[in-house]
């Protein structure tokens, strides 16, 4: 679900910084998928993002059209998981063979990834939502906002309680945190408190949630937060971007 406030932002932050001919293609992309919204998932290796793909689509694909793409360098292997699952059918699954680093395609050169989504939408008429999921460690995923309009960074408490205050664009600057694998803190001496006391620190306002995907702990909470996202978006790049106009406006440049 892109708004035209939100098509704004992304056709003035690409202008501003591609070939003409780049952002005529994104300013087409984005008023195409006017009613697709599309939902960012990363997180470093074995965090549990992919479950969280997998979780989201089994609570949701009764209520919405909705269609996956992942990203791997050299497999299909988290597609190949969902499609194990019996998640989705084969129609509503891409899996992208990224070649690289996979948040180099969900950041720097989204092409991939934008022709996986047009190609779903082609095949599924009515498409309303689509899971962009990408490995990605903390100091280097982020979405690019020409991808997707909201996004989700998972990281897991086996990796221990420091990860929160160590943050990186996934931690700092992702719409949601997902804290999972809760379960296994007194396993690995981890503290669910020190981890909530640092992501608040870095975090400030903005949104986590404590998971345990096992057995689905938390995981209504972060269902809630996409609904609530697909029906009135409030990605942080917006703001972002808003303020950055407002600049722009104050000095004269635009």
């Amino acid at each position: 679900m892109t708004t035209d406030k939100h098509r704004y932002y992304l056709n003035f932050s690409v202008s501003i910084c591609r070939p003409k001919s780049f952002t005529l293609e994104v300013a087409m992309f984005a008023s195409n998928l006017d009613k697709l919204f599309k939902v960012g998932i990363a997180g470093p290796v074995g965090s549990g993002k992919t479950a969280l793909v997998a979780k989201l689509c089994e609570k949701l694909a009764h209520k919405y059209n909705l269609a996956v793409v992942t990203n791997d360098i050299y497999t299909k292997e988290d597609a190949e998981f969902l499609l194990r699952q019996n998640i989705l059918p084969l129609e509503r699954v891409r899996g992208v063979e990224t070649g690289a680093c996979p948040h180099s395609a969900i950041r720097d050169d989204a092409s991939m990834n934008i022709e996986a989504i047009e190609s779903l939408q082609q095949a599924l008429p009515g498409l309303e939502m689509v899971f962009v999921e990408s490995g990605g460690d903390n100091l280097a995923a982020s979405f690019s906002p020409e991808l997707v309009d909201i996004w989700i960074y998972v990281i897991d408490v086996s990796a221990g309680d420091k990860i929160p205050r160590k943050g990186g664009p996934g931690i700092i600057r992702s719409d949601l945190l997902v804290i999972n694998k809760i379960d296994l803190a007194p396993l690995v001496g981890a503290s669910l408190e020190v981890m909530r006391y640092d992501t608040l620190r870095v975090r400030g306002n903005y949104p986590f949630i404590f998971t345990n995907l096992k057995n689905e702990t938390g995981l209504a909470e972060v269902v809630s937060w996409v609904e609530a996202q697909y029906f009135n978006p409030t990605p942080r790049w917006a703001e972002s971007m808003n303020g950055y106009n407002h600049h722009l406006l104050a000095h004269h440049h635009l």
